[in-house]
């Protein structure tokens, strides 16, 4: 292992200590001031920003991507208060979850404890570097950051103001630190840093989270890309349909809860694919559809549609379209396409909704509203470190309360074991 990895690793282990000894108030206030730090620092921020941008479109990064890495003062105040939101947040940090009495008089009880340190790789997305920050502090958690080099100068822009502002609180300025090597083999050595890391979480493409489930040997919680449907039952009301679509696919489009695949029924579907042919053109939406559906397309880019269009999460103003028979046709086809992010499926029969909530393997899933709305602050979480697509610990947004682990407490009087 590294020297740079060995030093950040110990230091972080010596700041989570420290941390976990931190009140909610003291953590509270802190969080306060670096999200006012952040505010008075925001000139300094959006210039490296514009830094970033400058090489982004040098290199041709899709205007999606470019986006996501787009800083402005509107998005860092919202930056700001989503810190200040975790600071008003409920502490899960000793919260007991389980309390008895054993028969032998031993008193059993579970408590949320911090994991210690926690690493993070990302890509570019300078606002999950504070983000990640707020929600590793309130949980006590020191963090290792690894952003991806296309935002390398807002990341550093963003710690630099985040160490700054724990200095000046006498909190040691390690509880945050950045990985500048973007080397892959100091990356790899991140991803096996089992003496200081305790967790491991990704953030990114599906490309990126490959490598660190294939490469990683410390403990690792996938969050995962987001293939995600919607399906239109024949029951449907058809405006709610087209409003739920036409917001899932274009809100915003290089986001993981965005709409890359829509499913319908034949009896709704060239009324559907009509309206939404009208609407889809004012942006425009490319449509990737089987054939028979093609000719209700008539002002969109169109193509027939391939078994990879039905995997394929565009991450742009694309979607797929797929005539399904019945409602256990389309669970049949998101259960074997989906990325177990975020399903929907827009139906006025009670019955269907409850068996596509039943039946759908996903983190989150819909019955008539938007799959834009899987998201930390929309859940009431505050801002999230990812959206977590495994079984294990956490599923679905991951707020405070998953930045978490439990241990037992015993008290006894003198008991032991027979």
């Amino acid at each position: 292992m590294s020297t740079l990895i060995q030093q950040l690793g110990k230091q972080a282990k010596e700041a989570s200590r420290f941390l976990a000894k931190l009140t909610t108030q003291q953590k509270n206030e802190i969080l306060v001031q670096a999200a006012n730090a952040l505010l008075d620092h925001s000139d300094e921020i959006l210039k490296a920003n514009a830094q970033d941008l400058e090489r982004a479109k040098q290199n041709d990064m899709p205007k999606p991507l470019q986006d996501r890495l787009m800083l402005s003062q509107a998005r860092i105040e919202a930056i700001a208060k989503g810190m200040q939101e975790v600071a008003e947040l409920e502490d899960p940090v000793g919260q007991f979850v389980h309390m008895e009495k054993r028969p032998n008089g031993l008193y059993m009880m579970q408590k949320r404890v911090p994991f210690g340190v926690i690493a993070v790789i990302y890509e570019a997305r300078p606002n999950v570097t504070a983000d990640v920050f707020a929600l590793c502090f309130k949980s006590g958690n020191a963090t290792i950051l690894k952003g991806g080099k296309d935002a390398a100068c807002s990341n550093l822009a963003i710690v630099t103001v985040l160490q700054q502002a724990l200095r000046q609180a006498g909190i040691t300025e390690h509880a945050v630190q950045l990985l500048e090597d973007n080397s892959r083999e100091t990356s790899r050595e991140l991803m096996r840093c089992h003496d200081y890391v305790d967790v491991l979480i990704p953030r990114g493409g599906a490309g990126l989270i490959r490598s660190v489930i294939e490469t990683a040997t410390v403990p690792v919680i996938e969050t995962g890309t987001g293939n995600c449907h919607v399906f239109v039952d024949d029951s449907a009301d058809l405006d709610m349909a087209v409003s739920i679509i036409v917001n899932g696919k274009t809100q915003r489009v290089g986001v993981c809860n965005a709409v890359e695949s829509l499913l319908v029924t034949p009896k709704n579907a060239k009324v559907l694919l009509e309206r939404l042919d009208q609407e889809f053109s004012k942006y425009p939406v490319t449509i990737h559809a089987q054939k028979e559906l093609l000719d209700y397309v008539q002002q969109n880019p169109k193509f027939e549609a391939t078994t990879e269009d039905w995997k394929t999460e565009y991450l742009d103003y694309e979607i797929s379209i797929k005539v399904v028979k019945d409602i256990d046709e389309a669970i049949e086809h998101i259960n074997c396409y989906n990325t177990g992010h975020s399903e929907c499926i827009v139906t006025q029969d009670f019955k269907h909704a409850e068996q596509f909530l039943d039946e759908v393997d996903a983190a989150a899933v819909y019955v008539n509203a938007s799959t834009r709305f899987t998201d930390g602050h929309e859940f009431g979480l505050g801002a999230e470190i990812g959206i977590s697509t495994q079984k294990l610990h956490a599923r679905g947004p991951m707020g405070l309360q998953a930045l978490t682990t439990t241990k037992f407490v015993i008290y006894g009087n003198g008991q032991v074991r027979p």
